[in-house]
């Protein structure tokens, strides 16, 4: 029997399909293991998004490589790069690019003879969860169709589809056959799901259908565009206790004629505007957003625009990162291209700033009672997750101190005692 393992890079959408081709390999052939030193064949998942994650996926293959075991490479470089990939790195055993993940078991005979007869592709049939007992994810459609100015995301993963309710609702119950206590949902634009297809289906009714599988204890949202954030939804997030009031709307920037240049919808009223309707509407709503500096054209006074935004706005989690050039994207051919010294000292002053924002706004927290899920254990800590935070790693995490031991999954209540920068201390009441 062959031990094969997977390292998976990128966002969570990517790790979705990491889970799906374990869940594939998974049956009396294979072994899979989480130590992919003594694997026999290790896949690396790779990312393609911005440069930075392209130049991680290459360090991550030629880690791997080695004469002892068959590395294959997937994912969405390799989708975006396929044949330059393949000339220029023959000490690759395999690539296999997403539109080829239907003949997965087939092509991957070409490394191991001895690879499932079946013609098996990739798909949420075979998953097999890699984040723990307590949370999954659950993606909900493929591609974008938004086509921002400087996203490569449509070149790899095509226009937006989305996956039908049956088989969403169908996927939801089997993770909560598995006892499975809180799903994120996600896409790469969430909100617009349904808008394709033909019974008329919308987040909206997602949310509906998977708030009736009563086995779940909170149900969160990945991944919302500003302008399909309806009001339906908001009244749902206010309504129901189980949907987490978290909104995660990545607005990118706030300056409207850089909106307008990078191909976004709305403008900087629009934002806040609806940042303002949230927080009006929705008790404790956490508002998490990503932004970009140095994008082609951003003026001195563009970016102190931005950061005055940041400032009115109070995000509780804010990511940023600079403009990658990516090339067949419009924005790569835009003139004004900016310094990369000089997008890094604007990185910086944003990442100060939000520093800032976010342990004023952590100190709000102290002495509040959240309820919410034990979801791990350091040395010392247990792991506490609440409406507060995504399982991402992209929020702080919240540490609670315990007299009792606690098991993974435990739905307690949690009294904030301590706020930092990106964390929060707490400790267990009422148990």
């Amino acid at each position: 029997m062959k031990k094969v393992g997977i390292i998976s890079l990128g966002c969570a959408k990517n790790l979705v399909d990491s889970e799906n081709i374990l869940g594939l390999l998974d049956h009396d052939q294979y072994q899979i293991t989480n130590n992919v030193d003594e694997a026999d064949i290790v896949f690396v998942n790779t990312c393609g998004f911005i440069e930075a994650s392209k130049k991680e996926s290459i360090a991550t293959i030629f880690d791997t490589l080695s004469d002892k075991k068959k590395v294959v490479a997937v994912g969405c470089l390799v989708e975006r790069y396929y044949e330059q990939l393949k000339k220029e790195m023959p000490e690759v055993d395999l690539f296999i690019p997403i539109s080829q993940y239907d003949r997965f078991n087939e092509l991957l005979k070409e490394v191991d003879p001895s690879a499932p007869k079946e013609k098996a592709g990739v798909s949420d049939q075979f998953r097999l969860i890699s984040t723990g007992p307590v949370s999954a994810y659950l993606k909900i459609g493929e591609g974008c169709s938004n086509r921002c100015s400087y996203c490569a995301i449509p070149l790899i993963r095509g226009d937006f589809v989305s996956r039908p309710y049956a088989d969403i609702i169908d996927e939801a119950k089997k993770l909560a056959s598995q006892n499975i206590k809180e799903i994120v949902v996600l896409q790469q634009d969430t909100t617009k799901y349904g808008v394709d297809l033909a019974n008329g289906e919308n987040i909206v009714d997602l949310l509906k259908g998977l708030l009736a599988i009563k086995d779940f204890d909170y149900i969160r949202l990945l991944y919302l565009y500003p302008d399909e954030i309806t009001d339906d939804l908001i009244d749902l997030m206010a309504s129901e206790p189980r949907l987490t009031p978290y909104f995660d709307v990545p607005i990118q920037h706030s300056e409207s004629n850089i909106l307008k240049a990078m191909n976004r919808r709305g403008d900087k009223r629009n934002l806040i505007n609806l940042f303002a309707k949230i927080r009006s509407r929705v008790p404790h709503a956490i508002l998490r957003t990503t932004v970009m500096v140095g994008f082609p054209g951003e003026t001195e006074d563009d970016f102190k625009g931005l950061l005055s935004f940041i400032k009115e706005i109070e995000f509780d989690h804010l990511g940023a990162f600079t403009y990658s050039r990516e090339e067949d994207t419009p924005a790569y051919l835009f003139p004004h291209q900016i310094e990369e010294k000089e997008k890094k000292k604007r990185l910086d002053k944003i990442m100060r700033t939000q520093q800032g924002i976010s342990y004023r706004k952590n100190k709000t927290h102290i002495d509040e009672v959240m309820e919410g899920l034990i979801v791990g254990k350091d040395k010392e800590n247990y792991l506490f997750r609440s409406y507060w935070n995504a399982p991402d790693d992209v929020d702080g995490k919240i540490f609670v101190r315990s007299k009792n031991p606690l098991n993974l999954g435990d739905k307690v209540k949690v009294k904030i005692t301590e706020a930092f920068v990106y964390d929060l201390m707490g400790e267990i009441v009422n148990r």
